[in-house]
């Protein structure tokens, strides 16, 4: 929601200064009060794309993590049963890393980002 209405706010203002410069061709304006017209819409526009940037990122890593989270859930359900001996594949695909501190704190995190303290 947020995203669409920056890319809305993102449009306005490029229409706005695309009027600005526009009105500047075709009008005897004062150039410092232009100046300042642009410059504060200019401005208004790079906030707006910092921040539709900003939200993009965050969409697309909560995208990743989604992904990542259905990946671990649909590896868990092909199991059968509880795992009675060591299996390299689900390893592999549930197991993001392993942390040690020291032999008594070892951490397993895991790819949905759960972590487990052993």
């Amino acid at each position: 929601m947020e995203q669409s209405q920056l890319q809305e706010e993102l449009n306005v203002v490029a229409e706005l200064i695309q009027q600005c410069v526009s009105e500047n061709a075709h009008v005897a304006l004062d150039q410092t009060e232009y100046q300042t017209r642009y410059d504060g819409l200019a401005e208004r526009f790079d906030q707006t794309k910092a921040r539709l940037d900003e939200v993009g990122n965050v969409i697309t890593e909560k995208q990743a993590k989604k992904e990542q989270i259905e990946r671990f859930l649909a590896e868990l359900e092909r199991q059968d049963g509880v795992a009675t001996e060591f299996d390299e594949n689900l390893w592999y695909s549930l197991v993001d890393f392993v942390t040690v501190f020291n032999k008594e704190d070892v951490r397993f995190t895991f790819k949905d980002g759960t972590e487990i303290k052993v």
